[in-house]
């Protein structure tokens, strides 16, 4: 898949200090599974339907609702803010995301509506 989206190791290098450090545990390569993480958000797809370059989909998600609940995405908005040297407002618009999780959380569960 040639339209897959990677973080360069520039970026990385920029990210890496808003991440929790490794406790002996070797990780999977953090830039590989942060790519994965942001391509499934912009493009909507459920986890399961990552591209498995990014991969295993059960990894990406584990990733992602751990670095959430720790603040770690947080973190970086707010790191990279204070970088900005004019003090302009970073914003990231999300809505669609809602819309998706909305629209796909209507399935046929008991009392839910088929879409």
């Amino acid at each position: 898949m040639s339209d897959l989206y990677w973080l360069s190791e520039a970026q990385m290098a920029r990210l890496r200090p808003y991440f929790p450090k490794s406790h002996g545990v070797p990780r999977v390569d953090g830039r590989r599974v942060l790519s994965g993480i942001i391509f499934i958000n912009r493009n909507g797809l459920r986890w399961r339907d990552a591209p498995r370059e990014y991969g295993p989909h059960k990894t990406l998600y584990n990733r992602w609702k751990r670095w959430s609940d720790m603040g770690v995405f947080a973190r970086i908005m707010t790191g990279l803010a204070a970088e900005a040297p004019d003090n302009k407002t970073i914003s990231i618009d999300a809505t669609y995301l809602k819309a998706h999780r909305t629209a796909s959380s209507l399935g046929s569960k008991k009392g839910g509506v088929d879409v």
